[in-house]
């Protein structure tokens, strides 16, 4: 497992194979009330702010739009305060998705924000790359 660190976020890499796709998890600490945070990942206010320009809705079926162009998903799952599971349409009939999920350390209460994805092998590194890159964006906009 990796470690990296971007101010007080604590990000742990994870990869393991899934299918043809190498599956990604990434494990943040985040200094965020955990009510804001899943609004930030489950809302498309919330998730226009950090994770694409702008996200229209129509049923289960949310289309992010980055530079102009669009990119839609299906919702799989959602967990009230707690997680968000999508699969990209190009995805569909395949065991891979993108997941947010929210973990509250029982003890410390330290709020983490756990990513799922899934990359090829040559694209693996540049996945993890635009990741470490929402998530700052998903830190300045919580204040973290």
């Amino acid at each position: 497992m990796n470690y990296s660190y971007i101010g007080r976020i604590e990000i742990h890499i994870n990869v393991t194979r899934m299918s043809d796709k190498k599956k990604i998890e990434l494990e943040l600490l985040l200094n965020a009330s955990p009510k804001i945070l899943y609004n930030m990942i489950s809302t498309p206010s919330g998730l226009s702010e950090w994770f694409s320009d702008d996200v229209n809705v129509r049923g289960d079926d949310f289309t992010f739009v980055w530079d102009g162009s669009e990119e839609t998903a299906k919702l799989l799952s959602k967990v009230k305060d707690q997680s968000v599971r999508f699969q990209w349409d190009y995805d569909e009939g395949e065991d891979v998705y993108f997941e947010f999920k929210i973990r509250i350390d029982s003890i410390t209460q330290e709020v983490a924000l756990i990513i799922t994805d899934f990359a090829d092998d040559d694209e693996a590194d540049s996945v993890r790359g635009l990741w470490e890159s929402q998530v700052d964006d998903l830190r300045r906009m919580l204040g973290a």
